[in-house]
């Protein structure tokens, strides 16, 4: 069992920055995908960056260039930098881990409770 928590959302303002981590309860994040996706009200979770154990990372077209996912497996913490924000990021974030780097939320199978980030216009 993996508990993951997210945390560092907030309310900013357009063309602001966030950074988001994600807490893993234990050292797994070595051999684990981890995942950002958020879901906003009356959407489904879409995808938004992942990477892998050897740092491979993948990003959705909207963020490409504007956020970047990292990770420091001695602190088992995953993080994602989110410069440049737009109105349209506003969601909840939420933090994943899965076996294999997918845009797809149904493969991966720990999640956190969510990070609720709102940008203003």
């Amino acid at each position: 069992q993996v508990q993951l928590v997210e945390s560092g959302g907030g309310l900013v303002q357009a063309g602001g920055s966030l950074r988001l981590s994600c807490v893993a309860s234990r050292r797994t994040l070595s051999t684990r995908v981890m995942g950002w996706f958020r879901q906003a009200p009356g959407k489904e979770r879409e995808f938004v960056s992942t990477i892998t154990w050897s740092e491979s990372t993948k990003y959705a077209d909207s963020v490409k260039g504007r956020f970047t996912i990292s990770r420091d497996d001695a602190r088992s913490t995953v993080y994602l930098q989110m410069n440049s924000l737009k109105p349209e990021d506003t969601a909840v974030y939420y933090c994943g881990s899965g076996q294999i780097q997918s845009s797809n939320p149904k493969l991966y199978d720990y999640w956190g409770q969510g990070t609720q980030v709102t940008v203003s216009s």
